[in-house]
């Protein structure tokens, strides 16, 4: 603990008097003065006897015992109270934590700032933050550590602001010097609360505050300081911080690297891993380290990357870690290797409910819905309860399959049988499983019903389904809304816009990109990876850096040309601009998924597979061709876009051409 003293104000015990030179009754009394008082011997041991077996009570975990002795003991010492509050806390039982709160009242040691800290902590752990605050409030003697267990409790629970209003107050008016932990809450309640400037801008604050006072030696200090920016996304502050660390742990690494993965940043995550297998040997990679990579290698596809992680977590002994191991079934499947995902399930000794989530997922965006289905039936009947992840999973399986009927009643089963309402996610799903497969309206209706307020991830699938099936109409209602919540969202306008190409209403495209011109937001580039000989390469829209782009080009422009005598037909209604045709068809060879397969041809050998990931929905032209080359090359071409794999082969794609 932080060495409080093990006293405290308690009730004084039962005193008898011991008179010296005891006379017979009617000799004179001694003056009071020659009175000695001392306690009594045999109370002095009943109180001992009952405060200890209180406290054995509690670490037997026998709390209900334990406190129906309590108000049996005079003088409970510091040290019950504390064991009485960690059982609460270990029986998660709020109504016995409020009654030994009581009892602590009464007994006057309500103001003992070390049980002040235990009950903040246990309030805090048993999600009752109001009554946390409470204890804060009425605490007079406050020392420092009370302060920094009323900063974690309101970090944890989300309140950044409230954790700021105190923070200011502890520094202009207590006479309170923060420490380390001090530091590290605050900056946890940046990251633990909804994002926000505000919070940033005390995040920074807090920043020159630790930089000031001399703390930026301090390990934990400045690791959570990167997670603060990452949090917000700001990379370079992040990088910043952790480069000049002058001592660095696991965590620190950790934390970094998860940086990367969180902002979409794979390649500096799968570099910062690397580099810290060789050159800090003081630092290994733990569990948390081993799923932040296997995210970065299931992001672009970096199959043999992955490989080489998948040993080294064996070499390391981490393959008994769940995390890990689920996270390892998730990578496999994102790179195109479905077998070897479900054989690393297979062999898993223990399976909890993000492993069982890890390989519905993996089932489902590789379009085997009905098989995402058989393995949500058999997590239950493995006795694991499904979570609000899980019907996310089988819900968006079912999309990519088509399988309306077995969706809706997947959804209603929500409720009725596993007593779980949906969320706007789940929401979302129907509304993606409706639209996809051309029930507009439907789906609209269900947007109408919703039993909350619809956000943009709801109104975000309408808008997608409308870009697939051309409704007008329904497209113009749903950006509505998106413009309201989402106003710097470019990704609505441009897909408005590609709804509104594909129907040539030419002058709403303008008007759409002078929206996004005067709001100034910028349209996310297409952008495709592929891994070739363990190395990832990365293409961008139109790329004219690639020292290979001449060649790559040139086979593109050839494939096209013998494309166009089996019957391909450039789709050029998806692209944006008002220009010749020809103009159009040079555009669309120029899309990055086209390079990178054109690039994959170039260097690796006949019969290898080609595995692609791209960051944006497989456009229709690209598909086209993909399935083309697919049939005159004689290959497999594996690509992942952001909603589904689709697998090439002989001219046919695996998604049917539903996706």
């Amino acid at each position: 603990m932080w060495g409080f003293p093990a006293s405290h104000t308690a009730q004084p015990p039962t005193f008898t008097a011991h008179l010296s030179n005891f006379s017979p009754r009617n000799s004179p009394k001694p003056p009071i003065s020659s009175i000695t008082i001392k306690p009594s011997i045999s109370t002095t041991k009943d109180t001992n006897d009952k405060n200890k077996l209180i406290q054995s009570l509690c670490k037997q975990g026998n709390l209900r015992q334990a406190l129906k002795l309590l108000p049996h003991e005079p003088n409970p010492t510091q040290h019950t109270y504390e064991l009485l509050i960690l059982s609460c806390i270990r029986h998660e039982s709020l109504s016995c934590g409020l009654q030994v709160h009581r009892h602590l009242v009464d007994d006057g040691s309500g103001q003992d700032p070390f049980l002040a800290t235990k009950l903040i902590n246990m309030y805090s752990e048993l999600d009752s933050i109001d009554d946390a605050r409470k204890v804060f409030d009425k605490t007079r003697n406050r020392t420092i550590y009370v302060w920094n267990a009323v900063f974690r409790a309101l970090a944890l629970a989300g309140h950044g602001m409230d954790v700021f209003e105190l923070y200011c107050r502890m520094n202009w008016s207590s006479g309170i010097e923060s420490d380390r932990f001090t530091y590290t809450y605050v900056l946890k309640a940046c990251v633990a609360s909804e994002s926000s400037i505000s919070l940033l801008r005390k995040g920074k604050e807090i920043h020159a505050h630790v930089l000031r006072r001399g703390f930026e030696a301090c390990v934990h200090i400045m690791t959570t300081l990167v997670d603060m920016y990452a949090r917000f996304g700001c990379v370079l502050n992040a990088s910043c911080v952790f480069d000049e660390m002058p001592m660095k742990n696991v965590v620190s690494w950790s934390a970094m690297i998860a940086c990367y993965v969180k902002n979409e940043r794979p390649f500096e995550a799968l570099e910062l891993f690397w580099e810290m297998t060789l050159e800090n040997r003081d630092s290994l990679p733990n569990s948390v380290t081993m799923v932040s990579v296997l995210q970065a290698c299931a992001a672009i596809v970096a199959l043999e990357q992955g490989k080489l992680i998948h040993g080294y977590i064996l070499r390391r002994g981490l393959d008994s870690i769940l995390p890990v191991m689920s996270t390892l079934v998730t990578m496999y499947a994102r790179c195109g290797k479905l077998e070897i995902g479900q054989r690393v399930f297979d062999q898993m000794d223990k399976r909890d409910v993000v492993s069982w989530n890890s390989l519905i997922s993996s089932y489902g965006i590789h379009g085997y819905g009905r098989k995402a289905i058989q393995i949500f039936k058999d997590m239950i009947s493995n006795g694991v309860s499904p979570n609000e992840i899980t019907f996310i999973s089988v819900l968006g399986a079912c999309s990519h399959a088509g399988l309306v009927v077995e969706g809706k009643m997947l959804f209603d089963s929500m409720c009725r049988e596993h007593g779980m309402y949906p969320s706007m996610e789940h929401y979302a799903c129907l509304v993606d499983l409706l639209g996809r497969a051309n029930r507009l309206d439907e789906a609209a209706k269900v947007v109408e019903d919703m039993r909350i307020e619809p956000g943009s991830k709801v109104w975000g699938a309408l808008l997608g389904s409308c870009k697939i099936h051309c409704n007008v109409g329904l497209a113009e209602r749903a950006c509505k809304r998106l413009f309201e919540l989402e106003p710097r969202n470019a990704g609505n306008y441009v897909l408005l816009a590609d709804i509104y190409s594909e129907a040539k209403m030419w002058g709403e495209v303008k008007r759409v990109k002078q929206l996004l011109e005067a709001k100034k937001l910028q349209k996310v580039p297409g952008c495709s990876w592929i891994e070739v000989r363990k190395k990832v390469y990365s293409f961008l829209s139109v790329d004219e850096f690639n020292h290979q782009s001449e060649q790559v080009h040139a086979l593109l422009v050839k494939l096209s040309t013998e494309m166009k005598d089996r019957g391909y037909v450039p789709q050029t209604g998806i692209v944006l601009y008002d220009l010749e045709e020809e103009e159009k068809e040079r555009v669309l060879l120029g899309h990055s998924e086209k390079l990178a397969v054109a690039f994959g041809l170039i260097n690796t050998n006949n019969g290898e597979v080609i595995r692609i990931s791209k960051n944006l929905r497989l456009c229709e032209d690209c598909h086209s061709v993909t399935k083309f080359i697919s049939k005159f090359v004689n290959r497999e071409i594996v690509v992942r876009d952001v909603n589904r794999f689709h697998h090439f082969r002989d001219g046919v794609c695996s998604c049917g051409d539903y996706w």
